[in-house]
């Protein structure tokens, strides 16, 4: 939908592959779906889910095993995004590099884009 001829709309780390791989194989899943919705402080959160088959309108990105599909609506608000699966003390998670956020919250699980009236 908001494709450029040969560049994927999000790209992942190989941590974010590899932990991507794994959890389709524990829930016998085909792949992770991302998007995005209202809420949360800052006005927009990221949604992730791990679905058995995709929407048709979904934009699919494969990459080391691991599928991602993006939701149709969100497509516009990750395109150019890096997903990444950081490892940590106190938490371990997905993290999004997204060159579309214009500000975030402090605990960095609300997001806003300069144009958020077209989510849903």
């Amino acid at each position: 939908m908001f494709a450029i001829p040969g560049k994927q709309a999000v790209t992942l780390t190989q941590a974010a592959a590899n932990q991507i791989v794994k959890l389709m194989q524990r829930d016998d899943s085909h792949g992770l779906r991302i998007g995005v919705k209202k809420g949360g402080c800052a006005g927009m959160e990221y949604t992730m889910e791990y679905v058995a088959e995709p929407d048709p309108q979904d934009e699919i990105v494969e990459q080391d095993g691991a599928r991602v599909m993006i939701a149709p609506m969100a497509q516009m608000f990750l395109f150019g995004t890096e997903i990444d699966y950081e490892v940590g003390l106190l938490e371990s998670g997905f993290r999004f590099r997204n060159p579309n956020v214009v500000d975030a919250c402090g605990c960095g699980e609300s997001i806003k884009f300069a144009e958020t009236s077209d989510a849903g």
